[in-house]
């Protein structure tokens, strides 16, 4: 994991979220070139803005570098769904999982 991981991370999630660079950048009390500062290689943001740019994402930092997630604030929310369901719901949704995955 390097530099790049986190400059391409942003880019998709911003895309994912259906948002501008500038929005983005703007939304988070900066600059309009602040995000592509960012993913075109000048700059890095400090801890504290990597934190609000997780958060602006509703993402935990973990969840941002897990490379195996393509779509983190989905399936959060869909795991958050799943815990107001009972055992027999989840489990007639794990079957259905399994049947999209054939």
């Amino acid at each position: 994991m390097d530099d790049n991981f986190i400059r391409n991370r942003i880019s998709e999630l911003r895309i994912q979220k259906d948002v501008s660079e500038r929005s983005m950048s703007i939304d988070l009390g900066h600059s309009p070139s602040y995000i592509h500062s960012i993913v075109s290689g000048k700059a890095l943001p400090s801890m504290t803005e990597f934190l609000y740019i997780c958060d602006y994402f509703r993402i935990s930092p973990k969840e941002f570098f897990d490379e195996g997630t393509s779509y983190p604030a989905l399936i959060k929310e869909v795991i958050n769904d799943l815990k107001a369901l009972d055992e027999k719901q989840i489990s007639n949704i794990h079957e259905i999982i399994k049947g999209l995955k054939k």
